[in-house]
């Protein structure tokens, strides 16, 4: 299994409280992963990363995506070494191309990261 496909199956497991759909929309570079609802009745958007490395790699289509749509947009990213989730919010995106996992994020652990996104 891919490895952002296992980030989405933890995320799916462990964060019952939002209603998630999968995106796989190959007519549109740069979508996200990800659209979520929470019980406050907010949309938003995930894109979805995993690293080996400090570098977070996104595709110009999805920084793209991010610069236009700052808001409620978020990129989970899944460190392997040191095993870690961080969420950043979208309107970071060339911050975190540009300085990756050295940049601060705005939360830090999957607890962390439920509790933002069910607050929204």
């Amino acid at each position: 299994m891919a490895p952002e496909r296992k980030l989405y199956q933890k995320l799916k497991k462990n964060i019952t409280t939002i209603s998630w759909i999968r995106l796989e929309n190959l007519s549109l570079s740069g979508t996200p992963d990800l659209l979520g609802y929470n019980n406050s009745g907010h949309f938003f958007t995930v894109e979805l990363k995993v690293t080996r490395s400090n570098k977070v790699r996104l595709s110009p289509h999805q920084i793209a995506f991010h610069v236009r749509h700052p808001n409620n947009s978020f990129i989970l990213v899944e460190s392997l070494d040191p095993s870690t989730i961080k969420l950043f919010p979208g309107s970071m995106v060339q911050e975190l191309v540009a300085c990756g996992l050295t940049l601060e994020p705005l939360c830090l652990g999957l607890d962390a990261c439920r509790l933002k996104l069910e607050s929204l």
